[in-house]
């Protein structure tokens, strides 16, 4: 498949106006072809508008037809073979498992989606039948849930698949009867160019309007706030930098009628090495916490950036351990260079402040990242916020505490975040119970004796937790519960059967019904 290097609007290829963009490879330094140009706001309008017209009559496919959708775009992802796999290596230096893998992972939560709307339940529906001797009397009350309308999807740089153009926040926007209008990540343009063909060609395969997926390419913050402000969008998916996203949240909170912003933002993911656990296996949580810190350069949302423990002997032993582990590793290419600046920054400012002290750090180079470990006080985390901020990449900051309390006190001065792991023994179970409820209001999953990277795609999984982790601590970017972001409840009062829903009728097709308050399968 030629890669064109124009935008997908109502199934049609468009050329943009504005300014260009190439695609940069990040281990070679070399510039990819061909050159994408920046949609201008006709373009942006149109791509919008076509959305909104496309809306009614896709949210009234039956949830067979979308989930075949879904289906057939994954069917269409894996159509595409090394070609795909190929320019996602060229434009990111990922390798190649790591490509399959996400691959893997896109077509998973596109099937997910699919298996979802055939159990029903995300329907929600509920009954309450009329009661019309009682005083005063009650009427017959009916509710479903329905989509939002179309939404604005930004693709994520350091998932160039799994979170960009077919990604989560597409697959579910889809699910939910919804219409995306999606912004490609200038970093990797070819790929978002090839899955988004792959989209508009399941479009055409199953029939519907042409206006359920659109591809918007180009450069600049005002492509991104054009695109939010335009009335017909109803809803945005972000995966990016607090920065990013909380422009996105003016600028919807800012329109005649604001609209939500799901955005994942910032997580430094804290694990904490509790007494009992360092004792029995310091060298051993040393190697996983290694292993997960440099896991894709460490450019993966849920890094271990922050590790909480105890001062004493044990604690020594894993520091010894871990510092020895990360001093001797390489430095490899990063996404991007903006990512690899901003690294390279946050490792300076770190290495060069006063409170904190540099455990390991190899060899650095340019548009690269290489593993930073260092250490820090509770007093000076407590006392110095910048300590808190992200540092995107293979870096984490060990806070020292004096006890379980100064442990809790940092533990509760934390900002939220879509993570916090326990490391933990038998003789860990005391304060462990003492952390939990802090943890439970700080982070969106709790782990034990695990490593934050490495996000399972399923029903129960949340990926997403307080501020400013994400906008919305009450939602979740991945697993099944990420379509409720789309959704919203209607209720029917005393409508006649003819005019209710199909799933909605006494004989109608939910799966699952709350019929007065007793949840039952039908």
């Amino acid at each position: 498949m030629i890669i064109s290097g124009d935008a997908l609007i109502g199934g049609q290829t468009v050329k943009g106006t504005g300014a260009g963009v190439r695609a940069y490879n990040p281990a070679t330094q070399q510039v990819i072809e061909p050159e994408f140009r920046t949609v201008d706001a006709a373009q942006i309008d149109r791509a919008c508008r076509l959305a909104d017209e496309a809306f009614d009559t896709f949210r009234a496919l039956s949830d067979e037809k979308r989930a075949v959708f879904l289906e057939t775009i994954a069917d269409q992802i894996m159509e595409l073979g090394d070609v795909l796999i190929e320019r996602v290596m060229a434009e990111t230096s990922l390798p190649r498992p790591r490509v399959e893998g996400e691959r893997a992972r896109t077509v998973g939560q596109l099937k997910l989606f699919a298996n979802l709307l055939r159990e029903g339940s995300w329907h929600d529906v509920r009954f309450d039948k009329a009661l019309p001797d009682r005083t005063p009397p009650r009427p017959d009350l009916r509710m479903r849930m329905i989509g939002l309308g179309p939404v604005a999807v930004f693709a994520a740089s350091n998932f160039p698949l799994a979170f960009s153009v077919a990604g989560g926040d597409t697959a579910s926007a889809l699910a939910a009867g919804c219409p995306v209008v999606l912004k490609a990540h200038f970093a990797h343009p070819g790929t978002s160019e090839l899955v988004g063909r792959a989209v508009v060609k399941a479009v055409e395969i199953c029939g519907l309007p042409a206006g359920v997926f659109s591809l918007l390419t180009g450069v600049g913050n005002d492509l991104g706030i054009e695109l939010v402000r335009h009335p017909a969008i109803k809803a945005v998916g972000f995966t990016g930098s607090r920065g990013g996203g909380l422009a996105l949240m003016a600028a919807a909170a800012a329109r005649p009628v604001p609209i939500p912003v799901y955005a994942e933002m910032s997580s430094i993911n804290p694990v904490f090495l509790l007494p009992q656990a360092l004792k029995n296996r310091a060298e051993d949580i040393a190697a996983g916490f290694a292993a997960s810190l440099t896991l894709g350069v460490g450019q993966m949302c849920t890094n271990p950036g922050l590790v909480l423990a105890l001062a004493g002997p044990d604690l020594d032993r894993f520091t010894a351990a871990a510092s020895q582990a990360l001093a001797g590793g390489a430095a490899c290419s990063m996404l991007s260079p903006g990512i690899a600046g901003n690294f390279a920054r946050g490792v300076n400012q770190l290495a060069e402040h006063t409170d904190v002290k540099t455990l390991a750090l190899a060899p650095q180079a340019e548009g690269k990242g290489a593993p930073a470990f260092f250490v820090s006080s509770a007093d000076a985390f407590l006392s110095q916020h910048a300590l808190q901020e992200e540092v995107f990449g293979p870096a984490s900051l060990l806070v020292v505490c004096k006890d379980v309390a100064e442990l809790r006190a940092v533990t509760d001065k934390l900002e939220g975040q879509l993570t916090a792991t326990l490391q933990m023994d038998e003789g860990d179970l005391e304060a462990a119970q003492a952390l939990l409820p802090v943890l439970e209001r700080k982070v969106g999953r709790i782990l034990a004796n695990g490593y934050p990277t490495g996000v399972e795609v399923c029903s129960a999984m949340v990926h997403g937790g307080p501020f400013p982790s994400t906008s919305d601590g009450r939602s979740t970017s991945v697993g099944t519960g990420a379509i409720t972001r789309f959704l919203r409840p209607v209720c029917y009062q005393n409508l006649s059967q003819a005019l209710l829903p199909e799933v909605l009728r006494d004989n109608g097709s939910a799966k699952w019904l709350r019929r007065d308050g007793e949840l039952t399968r039908n």
